[in-house]
This record gives C-alpha cells, structure tokens and sequence, in this order.
C-alpha cells in the first residue's frame, strides 16, 4: 500500500469513529431525556443537553473531514471505507453499553474488513 492509501484510509477511520462516536452520543443523550412531548420543558431539555451537543461536535467534525476526503480522494475508495464504522459501533455497544455481541454478528465485522482490505488494495 502507498502511503497515500494509508493515510486516506486513517482519515476514513477517524471519520467513522467521529460518526459512530456521535451515535453512541445520540443513544446516551436519548436515554437520559424525558420522555417526548409538545411542551417547552421538552425542548428546553434538548436545547440544552450536552449529549446532544457533543454529538452535534462529532458529526460536524465528522462532515467537516467527509468534505476533505471528498475532496482529495477517489469517492469509489473512500465511501465503501466508512463500513469501518460499523466496526466501532460494536465495538462501543460493548464497552458503552455492556450489550454481548454473538459470534455471527463478528463474522459479519470480519467480512465487512476483509471487503475494505479489498477496496483499499
């Protein structure tokens, strides 16, 4: 591999993170709101949950990087590339959240590896 290869499959990589990031961000900050309603105290809540803003920060960052990406690297290469990010999110649903994760479900990350091994190559 080039080093030009490597470096857009880091940036890739910390996009997905940044991505998958954000997601874990969203499901914490939806467990800890009250439950939804029309009234002011519900959106006041959201307004000012800072799960949500740091989730807001990740997937901006995270577009922000997208856009740099887009910009520099063949798109044929670096979109099937952000499958990594459902690595992370196994990843986090196991360490965030304490789910147990079934061996089919890592045969699948496995494969989804193997095809951007491929991509990349």
């Amino acid at each position: 591999m080039t080093a030009e290869v490597i470096k857009m499959g880091a940036l890739v990589c910390l996009q997905s993170a940044l991505l998958a990031g954000g997601q874990v961000l969203l499901k914490i900050a939806m467990k800890a709101l009250p439950k939804f309603s029309w009234s002011w105290a519900y959106f006041k809540a959201v307004v000012t949950d800072w799960w949500l803003a740091a989730m807001g920060v990740c997937f901006g960052l995270a577009t922000v990087l997208w856009l740099y990406i887009l910009r520099h690297y063949p798109f044929s290469q670096a979109y099937p590339l952000t499958a990594l990010g459902y690595i992370f999110g196994m990843v986090a649903a196991i360490l965030v959240f304490g789910e147990d994760v079934p061996a089919v479900r890592w045969i699948g990350v496995v494969l989804i590896v193997a095809g951007c091994f491929f991509i990349m190559k």
